[in-house]
C-alpha cells in the first residue's frame, strides 16, 4: 500500500441499505479510488443518526436483508483490501433491518438476575450469528454507559442500567457471546454518556465530573473491558472540561481524553473508533472539508466512523500525520480484520437466522425479567373481582386483540376495553363503561422508548390514568421503558405495578402466565426510579 492507501483504511463512511443506484456507484468509486477500510451500514438516509427525530419518512422495505447481503458482496468485489463491514445492532439486526430478529433492549437484560447472566451471553452470541449471516464482521455495541441520569434523552433503555458493576459484567458477557460467534465488538461511548441530558446527535453534552469521579463510576465498565481485551472502544461526542483544561471540547477531538487518559493512563492499545462524524455536536465545527477528519485522527481515533469527506480527509492526514502514527493505526485495523477472518481463504457460509430460536430465547428473558414494583395481593384481588363480575381489563395504546389479554382470557375472563390514542378517549363512552367496575387491570403499551414528549404518552391519557388510580383498584402492567413511570401521576394509589420492558408477544404471554400462576417476579429494576 502507498501511504495514501494506508490512510484510506481509517475511513468507514456510512452506506445505506435502501439507497439509489447512483449513491451505490459513488460508494464503489470511494472503495476503488481511496482504499477505504470499511463501511458502516444504516437502513436508509432518513433513518441515519442525525435524522431519527426528524420529519423525514422512513420507507420500509421487506427485502432489506437480502439487499444488505447483496450490497456487501458487491462492495467487497470492488475492494483491493477486504472491507471490515460494520453496523450498529445493539438489540439485533432489527435495529437497522426489517424482517430480522429483534432481541430485548439492554435495560431489559439489565433486569435479569445475575444468576441468569448466561442469557446476556446468548443474546450476544445470537446477534453475532445473525450479523455473520449477513456478511457483517463488526457490531458497534454494546453500551458501557451507566445510565445514572433518568432524563437522558438518548441512552436510557440502551444501557444495562445504573449500577456500574452490573453494566460492566453484562456488557462483557454480551461481548463474549459475540466474540464466540466470530464478531468484533465495541464498548461505547467513552468516557461515559450516561449522566447527560443532551442528545449528542443534535448537540454537545457536557460532563461536569472530574477524573477521580469518573474513575469511581463512568470509567469502570471501560476499565473492565480493557482488562478483558475488548476489540474496540468508541469515543463519545461529549465534553469533559475537567480533563480538557476547562474547555468544552468533544472527547472525539481531545488528545487529553484519548491519548492521555485512554491510551496512557488506562493502558488501552486496541482499536479506537470515533462516534459518527456527521453528528451535529462535531459536524458543524469546521468549514474546511477534511479538517474534522484530521482533528479526530490527530486526537487519537484509529477509525473515522461516518466520515463524510474521504478524499479531503485523506489529504489532511497525509499532510499532517507522522508515518509512525499512520502505521500504528493501520496495524490495529489490520489486526481486527485478521481476527474477523477477512484474510481467510476458506470462508464458511453462515446459516440464516432461526426465528424459533430467537423466540425461545426472548421468552426465557421475559420469564426472568418480570419486575414487580408494587404488589398488594394483586392476583387474589383480580380473581375475587372477576368472581363478583366487577373486573374489567383496559389496554392503552393497543387494541384488545393483544397477546396479554388473549393469554388471560380463558382463566380470567372479564369485559375488555381499549384506547389507542387520546382522541378515542374523548370520543368514546369509556369512562361511563368502566363505572360499574371496581377493579381494573391495565396494560399500558408505552408508545416510545425515548423520553421525548413524555414517551409520547398524551396528557389526556395520563390524566385519565390518574383518575382511575384515584377511583378504582388498579393493577398496572407496563410494557415499555420503565422510566415512563416517572411521568404517570398518582402511582402511589395503585394496588400493583409490574414492569415488562418490551411489548414482544413473548413478554405479553409471560406476564399473563405469571399473573395467572401468582408467581413472584424474578427481575430487578436496573435503574433508580422514584414512583411511590
Amino acid at each position: 500500500m502507498t501511504l495514501e492507501q494506508k490512510i484510506g483504511q481509517f475511513f468507514f463512511p456510512a452506506v445505506f441499505i435502501n439507497d439509489t443506484e447512483e449513491n451505490i456507484l459513488e460508494t464503489e468509486r470511494l472503495i476503488k479510488e481511496y482504499n477505504i477500510g470499511g463501511l458502516t451500514f444504516f437502513h436508509s438516509r432518513a433513518s441515519a443518526a442525525t435524522n431519527y427525530e426528524s420529519k423525514k419518512k422512513v420507507e420500509f422495505n421487506d427485502d432489506s436483508f437480502q439487499r444488505l447481503k447483496d450490497l456487501i458482496v458487491r462492495y467487497q468485489k470492488c475492494a483491493s483490501t477486504p472491507l471490515l463491514m460494520s453496523i450498529d445492532a445493539e438489540w439485533g439486526l432489527a435495529m437497522r433491518v426489517e424482517k430480522t430478529p429483534q432481541y430485548p433492549y439492554a435495560i431489559t437484560l439489565g433486569a435479569l438476575p445475575e444468576r441468569k447472566i448466561d442469557l446476556v451471553y446468548e443474546v450476544g452470541k445470537q446477534i453475532g450469528l445473525d450479523l455473520k449471516s449477513a456478511g457483517i464482521h463488526y457490531n458497534l455495541s454494546p453500551l458501557a454507559d451507566i445510565n445514572n441520569n433518568p432524563n437522558n434523552p438518548v441512552i436510557g433503555y440502551r444501557s444495562f442500567g445504573s449500577n456500574k458493576e452490573k453494566v460492566a459484567q453484562y456488557a462483557l458477557e454480551y461481548l463474549r457471546g459475540m466474540s464466540d460467534a466470530g464478531i468484533l465488538g465495541c464498548l461505547k461511548h467513552f468516557p461515559g454518556h450516561g449522566n447527560t441530558s443532551v442528545d449528542s446527535h443534535l448537540g454537545l453534552p457536557v460532563l461536569q465530573e472530574n477524573l477521580e469521579q469518573l474513575l469511581e463510576n463512568e470509567l469502570i465498565p471501560f476499565i473492565k473491558g480493557i482488562e478483558n481485551q475488548v476489540d474496540s472502544i468508541m469515543i463519545g461526542h461529549l465534553a469533559v472540561p475537567a480533563l480538557n483544561d476547562g474547555k468544552e471540547t468533544s472527547a472525539t477531538l481531545s488528545k487529553n481524553i484519548i491519548e492521555k487518559l485512554l491510551r496512557e493512563q488506562l493502558g488501552y492499545d486496541g482499536l479506537i473508533i470515533s462516534d459518527a462524524l456527521n453528528m451535529h455536536s462535531v459536524s458543524k465545527l469546521y468549514d474546511v472539508k477534511g479538517q474534522l477528519e484530521w482533528e479526530a485522527f490527530n486526537a487519537g481515533n484509529d477509525v473515522l466512523c461516518f466520515a463524510e469527506n474521504v478524499p479531503e480527509g485523506i489529504q489532511e492526514i497525509l499532510k499532517n500525520a507522522s508515518p509512525e502514527r499512520i502505521e500504528a493505526s493501520l496495524n490495529r485495523i489490520m489486526k481486527c480484520k485478521q481476527k474477523a477472518g477477512l484474510f481467510d481463504e476458506n470462508k464458511e457460509t453462515p446459516a440464516d437466522f432461526d426465528f424459533k430460536t430467537v423466540s425461545a430465547l426472548n421468552r426465557k428473558i421475559a420469564d426472568y425479567c418480570i419486575t414487580e414494583i408494587k404488589d398488594k395481593n394483586s392476583s387474589i384481588l383480580l380473581f375475587d373481582s372477576k368472581n363478583r363480575e366487577r373486573l374489567a381489563k383496559l389496554s392503552i395504546y393497543k387494541t384488545i386483540d393483544n397477546s396479554f389479554f388473549k393469554t388471560l382470557a380463558s382463566v380470567l375472563p372479564s369485559p375488555e376495553y381499549a384506547i389507542e390514542n387520546a382522541g378515542e378517549l374523548i370520543e368514546t363512552t369509556l369512562k361511563e363503561d368502566l363505572a360499574p367496575f371496581d377493579t381494573i387491570l391495565i396494560s399500558l403499551f408505552v408508545p416510545k422508548t425515548k423520553p421525548l414528549n413524555k414517551f409520547d404518552l398524551e396528557d389526556t391519557i395520563l390524566a385519565f390514568l390518574g383518575e382511575l388510580f384515584e377511583t378504582k383498584k388498579c393493577i398496572l402492567y407496563v410494557f415499555g421503558n420503565p422510566y415512563a413511570l416517572q411521568v404517570i401521576p398518582d402511582l402511589e394509589k395503585t394496588i400493583g405495578i409490574v414492569v415488562m420492558y418490551q411489548d414482544f408477544v413473548e413478554f405479553q404471554e409471560s406476564a399473563a402466565e405469571q399473573l395467572l400462576e401468582d408467581k413472584k417476579g424474578k427481575g430487578d429494576l436496573p435503574v433508580s426510579i422514584t414512583v411511590i
